[in-house]
């Protein structure tokens, strides 16, 4: 009998399956991150942030603009990082075999989903960018990601990059490094989530976010440093007007 059951799976006629050729986009994607995988020993430091501050700041900003600026709540992590890599610029950089590579602007890559794969346009000197001006760069970038119309000299390069998931619902994720930078921020839901407040319970808007990182040039403490950087300029987003 056990024979027989063998002889029949065997003769069996599979389902068809869908095969879908790699294009050039999914071979770079590939590519890349297996390569970061392989060559960069991640790990992964992970914090919550409240941002109803950032929320109401958000809000009155938005009433201050005519309509043709609606700042995101992205548009104000992008400016939250860009501080957080001023004030502890040894993040911001690369790991080479003789050294490590420090840059000196807060060049920052986004994480933009398109048919087929992903693609991470720069911003440039975010550092110097107010709000508005990210706001508008972002939606531009974006769009013309999604239409394929960037010109390479806008997706390459960068130093620091931010993947957003929580549009998706996402409460928590990490990310593989953009190589060949050292760190990658993982931005999850924000939602209301019960908290204890000088021992108290109650009720905030928390948003998780996840460094992951390349021991060979960011240290676990120096991540905390700047994941400390960035969360304090998410809750006390006036830091980023500064």
């Amino acid at each position: 009998q056990p024979a027989a059951m063998s002889e029949t799976a065997s003769t069996a006629v599979p389902a068809e399956n869908r095969f879908v050729p790699h294009n050039a986009m999914r071979r770079v994607i590939a590519d890349r991150l297996q390569q970061s995988k392989q060559t960069a020993p991640h790990f992964y430091l992970t914090v919550d942030c409240e941002i109803d501050n950032l929320l109401a700041a958000r809000k009155a900003l938005n009433e201050a603009t005519d309509d043709s600026v609606k700042i995101s709540v992205n548009d104000m992590v992008v400016k939250a990082a860009a501080a957080a890599l001023t004030e502890v610029p040894d993040v911001n950089g690369y790991f080479e075999e003789e050294g490590c590579r420090y840059f000196s602007n807060a060049d920052i890559c986004i994480a933009v989903a398109v048919d087929g794969g992903l693609i991470t346009p720069v911003i440039p000197n975010a550092q110097q960018l107010g709000l508005a001006d990210i706001s508008t760069k972002m939606k531009d970038l974006a769009h013309r990601a999604r239409s394929g119309t960037l010109d390479p000299s806008e997706y390459t390069g960068g130093g620091f990059t931010i993947s957003n998931l929580g549009m998706y619902g996402i409460r928590e994720f990490a990310a593989v490094i953009n190589p060949p930078q050292s760190a990658i921020l993982a931005v999850g839901l924000g939602e209301q989530r019960p908290i204890v407040k000088n021992g108290e319970l109650t009720v905030a808007t928390v948003m998780t976010v996840t460094l992951s990182a390349d021991h060979r040039i960011v240290d676990g403490a120096l991540g905390a440093k700047w994941l400390q950087a960035f969360k304090r300029a998410i809750e006390q987003p006036v830091i980023m007007l500064l």
